[in-house]
């Protein structure tokens, strides 16, 4: 199975930490928040990964020059940040045919791959807790299926999911920047096409200097 981890933002909430580092090389517990993701996804079966870089995409790239030697990568440089949908859409001809795994660089978890389904028709979703930071969270679940309240919602999206790279042929010609969630997830979630299932495991979503302190916090005390 094929996975891509979207690793182009500015990260621009950590400045000034990203000013001169990219936020998936940020050091949490004595490894990259990218080095981390790629660790678990190996560890899972994945073979091939797709990375789309973009801000101080050089970095990222040197800097995995050695995980290279145990897993396929793929670069896709995008000369601005493209949006986590545009990202996709761009990198729709490494993706092939068949469902894939997409995660961000910019979360700490312990979420199980073996949950996850293989196959699917258009996407699945992994579900946390509402952290403090998102406490309306995103979305709901009847069952296995992914629908959205106007008011408060029950869970949060962890940034990891499998999609079929079917749901993006409608987007093929969109201007970049886009994002996921609104652009191609949203629309799918009215037609009753999503799934998802919880996971309770650590996740956080280190996005600002206060999660990130947080992060090392929580791996330190955990070691």
């Amino acid at each position: 199975m094929k996975a891509m981890i979207l690793a182009a933002g500015l990260g621009s909430r950590l400045k000034p930490i990203t000013d001169n580092l990219p936020k998936p090389l940020i050091d949490v517990g004595g490894i990259s928040l990218i080095e981390r993701s790629i660790n678990q996804l190996v560890s899972f079966g994945v073979s091939e990964l797709i990375i789309n870089v973009s801000h101080l995409g050089d970095q990222i790239k040197e800097s995995l020059q050695s995980i290279d030697a145990i897993s396929k990568i793929i670069f896709i440089e995008e000369p601005f940040p493209y949006g986590t949908g545009g990202a996709l859409v761009n990198a729709k001809n490494f993706l092939g045919n068949d469902p894939f795994i997409l995660s961000t660089a910019d979360i700490i978890f312990d979420l199980s791959f073996y949950q996850l389904p293989t196959t699917v028709e258009a996407a699945h979703l992994v579900a946390v807790k509402n952290p403090e930071h998102n406490q309306r969270g995103d979305f709901s679940m009847k069952g296995s299926s992914v629908y959205i309240n106007d008011g408060k919602n029950d869970f949060t999206y962890s940034g990891i999911s499998v999609l079929n790279p079917n749901i993006l042929d409608a987007h093929l010609s969109k201007k970049h920047p886009f994002d996921l969630w609104n652009t191609i997830l949203k629309p799918l979630i009215a037609e009753s096409r999503v799934s998802a299932h919880f996971d309770d495991s650590l996740w956080i979503d280190v996005g600002t200097e206060d999660r990130l302190k947080l992060a090392r916090k929580v791996l330190k005390d955990e070691n």
